[in-house]
């Protein structure tokens, strides 16, 4: 009798069991995966220290970008006449060329004879910035016209592990703007640019950053002091999403990058460079939610202006109020972007191209500045420092009647900016701005006047 009690109440065990698993609607199984489910780790974000960092914020600076794109027959980049060149017209020669306007080379510690001469038969020269000095002079030019440092573009397929030659080009720049940018007290910033990538080379961008973070050492507060930060962070930047031009990579490869660049210790502040009417999904920007979630996980976006408008009547300067309202409300900084006019007649090989937009001796320039400032930007992105294929530059160029000749090609020519204006005069007018963002209210709308 006592072994059959035994068994009944082991069967009368079982069966409760079972019925406990049966109402719970788990199976023995389920409770077992439920139980080895991985705990939720909190990951704390980083913290750096930037005991010794001389720009801890972009706001209230003005920067420019930095292409550092060219080369010259005979430097050490063996890349001959890299960007001066134009494939359309076969190269770099009395008749063509892809820059429209050009350097004064006054400066210059090493130049290079080029095939243009001047009327009076001399010889016109050009620098490289695979040279040091020649760089050294640029951000020497930042500092004594108080223009708060640059973005070094740096772009992916140019610094692709395909293109040997690009990328030791750009290494080479940007080591030699990290040296200066120290020695003169200037910001200094990474910018690439995903111009002809595809979703291969823009996944690419995380490895080329990681490189060179470690070989420059960018974070390092003594090696590099001036370094930009922001929110607590190295700020880099990524130019070129969203636009609706039939790019080969996507907003979702770009987001999928920002996730990675971040990580989950969120480790850089980015800026995103992106179409001018990026808040409508108006005009150059693509109809796409996803692009406005993107603009969300960054720190930092920069609206393409280049060309939108093409005088002082048609800047429409409620463009950058309703655009910094959105940003405010969405808690994300913005920086408008600035640029003296453009042209690229010889580029475009159209001689329609000459000044179709022109610097009306600074006036197109500070309309966009006021405009900026008045509709409550902190800071700006002027396009671009040495910019002389799309004769955006800022730097010292050339007046209308210094520049060299053109021959053989009736039509094409090279511009410079007006013959009563110092080759600095747009140096010195950035420098305007800056004082002014920097917390000098007594400029207004109106251009200042050089005394």
């Amino acid at each position: 009798m006592k072994t059959i009690n035994s068994k009944y109440k082991l069967l009368m065990l079982i069966l409760i069991l079972f019925l406990g698993w049966s109402c719970s609607g788990d199976t023995p199984e389920e409770m077992i995966e439920e139980e080895e489910d991985d705990p939720i780790v909190v990951v704390d974000e980083i913290v750096y220290d930037e005991t010794g960092c001389l720009f801890t914020s972009y706001t209230n600076l003005v920067m420019a970008g930095y292409q550092g794109w060219f080369a010259a027959q005979g430097d050490d980049s063996n890349r001959g006449w890299y960007h001066y060149e134009n494939p359309k017209c076969d190269g770099f020669k009395s008749d063509c060329s892809s820059i429209d306007m050009w350097p004064d080379m006054t400066e210059y510690e090493t130049k290079y004879v080029t095939p243009y001469k001047y009327a009076d038969g001399s010889s016109a020269y050009l620098y490289s910035p695979y040279d040091e000095s020649s760089i050294d002079l640029h951000f020497k030019w930042m500092k004594e016209n108080n223009i708060d440092g640059v973005h070094m573009q740096r772009f992916v397929v140019e610094v692709h592990s395909s293109n040997s030659r690009g990328k030791r080009h750009f290494n080479k720049v940007l080591e030699s703007a990290l040296k200066a940018a120290k020695k003169y007290g200037r910001a200094i910033s990474i910018m690439y640019d995903l111009s002809g990538s595809d979703s291969n080379k823009v996944a690419y961008l995380e490895q080329d950053w990681n490189e060179i973070v470690e070989k420059y050492k960018l974070f390092d507060n003594f090696e590099h002091p001036t370094y930009l930060r922001h929110n607590g962070k190295p700020l880099m930047s990524i130019w070129g999403v969203g636009f609706n031009d039939s790019r080969k990579y996507t907003t979702a490869d770009v987001s999928q990058l920002v996730n990675k660049l971040k990580g989950p210790k969120n480790k850089v502040a980015i800026m995103l460079g992106v179409p001018y009417y990026w808040r409508t999904f108006g005009n150059d920007t693509e109809n796409n939610p996803a692009f406005h979630d993107l603009i969300k996980k960054v720190d930092i976006i920069m609206p393409w202006a280049v060309g939108r408008y093409n005088s002082p009547s048609s800047y429409n300067a409620d463009i950058p109020y309703r655009d910094r309202l959105w940003t405010d409300a969405n808690k994300i900084d913005y920086v408008p972007l600035v640029f003296p006019g453009f042209t690229w007649g010889n580029l475009t090989r159209d001689p329609n191209n000459f000044n179709s937009i022109p610097r009306l001796r600074g006036d197109f320039f500070w309309k966009q500045i006021a405009g900026a400032k008045l509709s409550g930007a902190k800071s700006l992105y002027v396009a671009m420092f040495d910019e002389v294929d799309e004769g955006t530059a800022i730097f010292k160029v050339k007046r209308n009647n210094e520049v060299p000749l053109v021959v053989g090609n009736e039509g094409y020519k090279f511009v410079g900016i007006e013959n009563d204006l110092e080759s600095d005069h747009y140096l010195w007018l950035t420098g305007q701005a800056a004082n002014w963002f920097h917390g000098d209210n007594s400029y207004d709308i109106t251009t200042p006047v050089r005394n």
